[in-house]
């Protein structure tokens, strides 16, 4: 299948690399204009995982370009909801019109208990994960209702949004709360045949996994662990034997949702955990 979101235009955050960028590219190569924001520098995650930069998302916008679709792209910090909302209202403006919302903006910070998280972590990461996730779909509703096609929204939630693992809680917390944005906003859009899921990603082969800090967190018997060293660890964390995905297998489960082969899915809590959720 060719063509399967041609003529629509996604919004997209968290757009410079990693998960959202492939997210661009893969509904580009579907026949998608793009909206493309993201933070282009320090987020508060962890210090372990490198900032994307303007390189990074001017990258992305010719990844784009280069599949013969059209992309506005700006710097822009989902915590910020006047600057997302001018991002999304300038990408209408010039697009035309805006079909699918992918809220995939996120960081990733870990290492203590609850009850050892400073309140500084804690914020970052409810402002960000969750806050974020909120604005960015406030932002784009209004263009798909006044649109009157419908339009599906994907938020980018995570495993630990179904279950919990130690010393993340604050990270556990946000993305378990983007499971209750999707639903309701589910229930209080559904009448304008507006579809709103959520995706749930296992560890994926991006800068937010594939970092000093989660090596050392998986293998802390190791000084200097590789992806090698720390991958046989991570396995245990799934029934299929691997440690990891690929930032595409996200895209193809965005994809589908986006797309009209998913028209009457709607509220749905998507793993694509290689069998995590079975553990």
């Amino acid at each position: 299948m060719t063509g399967r979101v041609e003529g629509k235009v996604a919004f997209i955050t968290g757009a410079a690399r990693g998960q959202g960028r492939s997210h661009a590219v893969r509904l580009a190569q579907e026949g998608a204009d793009i909206i493309a924001i993201d933070i282009c520098g320090p987020a508060g995650g962890s210090p372990d995982i490198p900032h994307a930069t303007p390189d990074d998302l001017a990258e992305t916008a010719d990844l784009v370009k280069g599949l013969g679709r059209r992309i506005v792209a700006t710097q822009a910090d989902v915590r910020d909801y006047e600057a997302v909302r001018a991002a999304v209202d300038s990408g209408v403006e010039q697009l035309g019109r805006l079909d699918i919302i992918v809220a995939n903006a996120g960081i990733g910070n870990g290492g203590a208990t609850l009850a050892e998280t400073s309140e500084e972590d804690w914020q970052t990461m409810i402002d960000t994960n969750l806050g974020g996730v909120w604005k960015s779909v406030k932002a784009g509703v209004p263009h798909l209702i006044s649109g009157g096609n419908g339009g599906s929204i994907i938020l980018t939630s995570s495993v630990g949004g179904l279950k919990a693992y130690p010393h993340t809680g604050h990270y556990v917390a946000a993305k378990h709360g983007v499971v209750g944005l999707m639903r309701t906003f589910a229930v209080e859009l559904g009448a304008h045949s507006i579809r709103v899921n959520s995706v749930h990603p296992t560890n994926v082969n991006t800068p937010l996994f594939m970092n000093e800090g989660t090596m050392k967190l998986f293998r802390p018997d190791l000084e200097n662990p590789g992806p090698d060293d720390f991958a046989p660890v991570a396995q245990f964390m799934h029934t299929l034997p691997v440690g990891w995905v690929e930032p595409v297998d996200i895209s193809n489960a965005v994809l589908f949702l986006a797309s009209d082969e998913a028209r009457y899915i709607t509220g749905v809590t998507l793993p694509v955990d290689a069998g995590s959720m079975l553990k």
